[in-house]
């Protein structure tokens, strides 16, 4: 059964409001607030969390996601919401070459990245690879046609785009600042009150010789794309979790990990996943479009 229950830290300079979604811890941190108050926003923040979750989860029978993956090539109606989010979904299509591909999560079928040495066999991956294409999906600001057997996946924007929405609701109901921070994936509402920046930690528990990577910022997002928890090994050679959606086959010198800052948590997640498809080309995609990052590799 999913824990929808959320808890309350309070200390004399830190107050936060800590649950689960999205197959992650959340947290939501403020410097200075009245306990009346972090009650109220610890209510509206979890409900639209959830919310979010309930909508867009494909591991949810009951989601709109579940209701287009099996709506057997036929239309369904979407909302303003879901269409704003299909448009994201289409830029990042174009902007990575059709590399970045919610319609790819149909090779989880193929793919099981569970630290084994379980690897598909072509005729399994070659199978699902005309289910994967973006382009073939029709929509508009009222409906979306997916065709029959196709799925699309939110998981690689949702969690990204629930953060950016905690960020717009909590600036409408207090002046405080806020740190978010669901599952890793990062936003600063604005500056703390003493002017101090943010510091979080991003871990890397793949790398044996590397301490955490301590991170200071004022304000904005923060998102990070890795394999390290999500990986096969076969004959000594790593097969990480990103896959290149025009092969089904995983990206080939891909780093570990990649954090990236931008203005909000959608678009460093985005930057952070395309740098991560960009193989061998990850540094040079990032320094070449001034982004800034924190890179690991082997």
């Amino acid at each position: 059964m999913i824990d929808r229950s959320f808890k309350i830290n309070s200390t004399p300079h830190c107050h936060s409001i800590v649950f689960d979604a999205m197959a992650s811890p959340c947290e939501v941190i403020f410097d200075e607030i009245n306990e009346l108050e972090l009650h109220l926003l610890a209510k509206l923040i979890t409900k639209e969390v959830w919310r979010i979750e309930d909508k867009y989860s494909r591991y949810n029978p009951l989601s709109l996601c579940s209701k287009i993956n099996n709506s057997g090539g036929k239309s369904i109606s979407i909302d303003e919401e879901t269409s704003a989010l299909l448009t994201f979904a289409d830029q990042c299509y174009l902007i990575s070459d059709g590399m970045f591909d919610i319609t790819s999560g149909i090779l989880r079928k193929a793919w099981h990245f569970d630290k084994s040495d379980n690897l598909p066999s072509k005729q399994q991956v070659d199978e699902l690879l005309p289910l994967v294409n973006w382009q073939k999906v029709r929509f508009d600001d009222k409906s979306i046609e997916l065709p029959s057997k196709m799925e699309i996946d939110f998981g690689g924007i949702g969690k990204e785009y629930a953060v950016d929405k905690i960020a717009e609701l909590i600036k409408t109901q207090t002046k405080q600042p806020a740190l978010i921070n669901f599952g890793g994936d990062l936003l600063a509402t604005k500056p703390r009150n003493n002017k101090k920046p943010w510091c979080v930690g991003i871990e890397h528990p793949a790398f044996k010789n590397k301490s955490s990577t301590v991170i200071s910022f004022y304000q904005g997002g923060i998102a990070t794309s890795g394999d390290t928890n999500r990986f096969l090994i076969k004959n000594g050679k790593r097969y990480g979790h990103i896959l290149n959606v025009k092969t089904g086959w995983p990206i080939e010198n891909s780093p570990r990990s990649v954090t990236v800052a931008s203005h909000s948590c959608i678009k460093a997640g985005m930057v952070a996943t395309l740098a991560m498809l960009q193989g061998t080309d990850a540094e040079s995609f990032l320094t070449g479009n001034e982004f800034k990052h924190w890179i690991h590799r082997d």
